[in-house]
């Protein structure tokens, strides 16, 4: 097994690679980073599908440390961003730190020693002092429970796993899903193929996207005169946290972005039918808002056919609706989303007594501040419950949860601790807050959304400002926790 490591972290996206970065910084030398696949990357190495890009403006989609001036663009592709975690991982030597095919299996505190077992799919087991696990929320691809999947003789693959070898051009292709993916998926899909067929079980509300390229003279501005970027970053970080108080507060706010949906679609789809049917039946905000300009054109081509009507089943050669209709496919993409909120899941990890994180989170994942668990010493979550956004960017609230991180081991660490462990009536207290203020939200106003889990507990998001979480992570609580040193009980 080797001598304890400092800390091990599970995954290398943005909260893995900003963690190890932050701990080396600061001094944690003995980090090891964890990552089951042959990249890094996290959801921007998954997802390679046509159209893949980002929704938060690149300016704001970056490290507080290590700001990129050089975007190509005002909303950042998919392959620019990976290239950027890259590129962070290798400037400040994360590289070497990083365990490639390495999947984490099973972990186990010993609190006899205080230390964290951690068994991987090479069949070794790695010992840590601190446990963090940065596998993020959008990382387990959904399959749709649709009878006879299994028997199409067509390409069939999720958008998380794009098959790059499928042949595209000129055939039927069926997309089932009209989610975050699907919209960026579906333009380009639909200038390649004879025919698409778009499965909506959903409507979802669509505003257009102000993407442009950003020209020479700006990039080289931005690099050169300082102050100019902090400002643009800071500019956007204020418009979109702006929106806040209509997911939060002010629902009726959520007005003014409702009638940018109704003018972008009566712009671009002049079928009323179409339009009734584009139409979502929920109140705006309640599930993602997206942004396109290009996907209600996509399916106003008279190539491209959007169906409602439920999936009944899929058969050897496409798909069967509840209406009868069988339609044709070579090939079936499922944008069908992720599991959400199992957050360590499949992952088995077992705290004190025997307790199983998994099964302690049965009824809704609950973690204090979205980091730390009671009855899991040394455990940190990074993108934990309650800590996605519907408004701003989440390498903000990331940067946030590092940076508390980092406090509960300085702390450790100055008062010759050997482990710290959050009190459960504080986790407790904070579930308590979590879920009397989501009650006022749009996301707790009726519909269904992977916000939630099964039973319509939404355990993802964070109620309220992003400023606001930054002022509650801003230092540990030394109330908050209950501590021991092994060597002295």
């Amino acid at each position: 097994m080797g001598a304890p490591h400092d800390v091990v972290i599970i995954g290398s996206g943005f909260g893995g690679i900003g963690m190890a970065i932050r701990l080396v910084q600061e001094g944690f030398g003995d980090v090891v980073v964890l990552e089951k696949a042959a990249d890094l990357g996290g959801t921007w190495r998954d997802n390679t599908y046509p159209g893949a890009a980002c929704d938060v403006p690149s300016h704001l989609y970056s490290f507080s440390f290590e700001r990129k001036t050089d975007w190509s663009r005002r909303f950042p592709p998919q392959e620019e961003i990976l290239d950027y975690l890259r590129d962070c991982a290798r400037e400040y030597g994360i590289m070497p730190l990083i365990r490639f095919g390495t999947e984490v299996t099973e972990a186990r505190f010993d609190e006899g020693a205080g230390l964290w077992h951690v068994a991987t799919s090479r069949g070794d087991t790695l010992s840590a002092r601190v446990l963090v696990s940065a596998c993020g929320q959008l990382n387990r691809p959904v399959l749709p429970d649709i009878p006879g999947r299994e028997t199409f003789t067509g390409a069939s693959f999720h958008s998380a796993r794009w098959d790059h070898g499928a042949a595209l051009d000129g055939r039927r292709v069926a997309i089932v899903g009209t989610g975050a993916s699907a919209i960026q998926i579906i333009p380009e899909i639909a200038a390649r193929a004879r025919h698409l067929t778009v499965f909506q079980r959903s409507a979802p509300y669509v505003i257009d996207k102000p993407d442009r390229i950003y020209r020479g003279w700006e990039k080289a501005l931005l690099r050169s005169v300082p102050g100019l970027h902090e400002l643009s970053r800071a500019r956007i970080y204020a418009l979109y946290e702006s929106r806040a108080l209509g997911f939060i507060k002010y629902p009726k706010l959520m007005d003014l972005l409702s009638r940018r949906f109704r003018a972008n679609m009566r712009d671009q789809i002049a079928d009323p039918a179409l339009r009734a049917t584009l139409t979502p039946d929920y109140p705006m905000g309640c599930k993602r808002i997206l942004i396109s300009s290009d996907y209600y054109p996509a399916l106003a081509e008279p190539h491209v056919d959007l169906v409602a009507d439920p999936i009944e089943r899929v058969t050897p050669s496409g798909v069967r609706t509840a209406d009868g209709r069988d339609h044709e496919a070579d090939v079936i993409v499922y944008a069908t989303g992720f599991a959400a909120s199992g957050f360590v899941a499949p992952m088995k990890i077992t705290g004190r007594d025997g307790r199983e994180l998994n099964e302690e989170w049965r009824e809704g994942a609950l973690a204090h501040l979205g980091i730390t668990v009671s009855g899991f010493p040394n455990l940190f979550l990074l993108y934990g419950p309650y800590t996605n956004l519907g408004h701003n960017s989440i390498i903000y609230m990331l940067e946030s949860q590092i940076r508390y991180v980092l406090g509960c081991l300085h702390a450790m660490r100055d008062a010759g601790l050997d482990w710290i462990e959050v009190r459960p009536d504080a986790q407790d207290a904070f579930g308590r807050e979590m879920r009397e203020r989501l009650r006022s939200t749009v996301w707790d106003s009726g519909c269904t959304s992977w916000y939630m889990t099964e039973d319509g507990k939404v355990v993802n998001n964070w109620p309220g400002f992003t400023f606001a979480y930054r002022r509650a992570t801003r230092r540990p609580d030394p109330r908050h926790f209950r501590a021991r040193r092994t060597a002295n009980p």
